[in-house]
């Protein structure tokens, strides 16, 4: 596996004797698939929150309720329940359940919410994904999950029938770190049994996906904001894979 070098703020620390010679770039055998926010959106918050609590919920509470969550982003409690959220079952269990208790609205039904987020039939592919993926699989690419995650994802995308098309599941609590820990990136390539120089991941977070890059991956970053069910752009995949589609 190539060694990716050390770096300081202005290049290479170290220059190989070969570093002269300019390598031809493999062309890609493997994409690694990021999870919320890029194969897959939760239903919105609002119509969750409307099944959870027992009364009905006109529009200006609904306001009022989802402008407390957005504040919780900043509770110093909310912040801090964040770190390491996705290293096992009980940090994201945790993390997520007192972000929903944060607007007090929510605080009784916080467990029911966090049941629907790891409800199959919560999550909602994006429009473009399985044609995507079924178009990379055609032409003989391996397809890999790696995903910040509290739980195992094979039964979310089973109930879309989308999980047929990957050889290789890494979930962060499996392995007790978070992207973009090198680790789950070079996990993914061995089972895939292809080098990092000739995978790439597609993600939708900067730091988290597009870390990937600093494990020797190549990396495609999507902009965040896309509504559940939408096209997500992932035709741009199959361009940088070498596809014409």
């Amino acid at each position: 596996m190539h060694r990716i070098p050390v770096c300081g703020p202005e290049g290479p620390l170290r220059v190989r004797p070969d570093a002269s010679r300019t390598a031809a770039e493999p062309p890609v055998r493997a994409v690694l698939f990021d999870f919320s926010g890029t194969l897959f959106q939760i239903r919105p918050y609002a119509d969750r929150i409307r099944d959870v609590l027992p009364q009905p919920v006109g529009d200006e509470a609904m306001e009022r309720i989802l402008n407390g969550l957005e504040a919780g982003l900043a509770d110093p409690v909310v912040v801090a329940a964040q770190r390491a959220r996705d290293v096992s079952p009980e940090a994201h269990r945790h993390a997520f359940t007192t972000w929903y208790a944060s607007a007090p609205e929510l605080a009784p039904v916080a467990d029911d919410l966090y049941a629907q987020l790891r409800s199959p039939a919560n999550w909602l592919p994006y429009a473009d994904g399985a044609a995507t993926l079924r178009c990379l699989a055609a032409h003989g690419l391996a397809l890999g999950v790696v995903s910040d995650v509290g739980w195992d994802l094979r039964p979310t995308f089973a109930h879309h029938g989308l999980d047929s098309r990957f050889s290789s599941w890494v979930h962060s609590y499996e392995h007790a770190t978070e992207k973009p820990d090198p680790r789950l990136f070079h996990h993914a390539c061995a089972e895939l049994g292809v080098e990092p120089a000739a995978t790439l991941m597609v993600g939708d977070h900067p730091a988290k996906d597009g870390g990937a890059a600093g494990a020797g991956l190549r990396s495609y970053v999507l902009p965040a904001g896309a509504a559940p069910g939408a096209h997500r752009g992932l035709a741009a995949v199959l361009r940088l894979a070498g596809i014409d589609a």
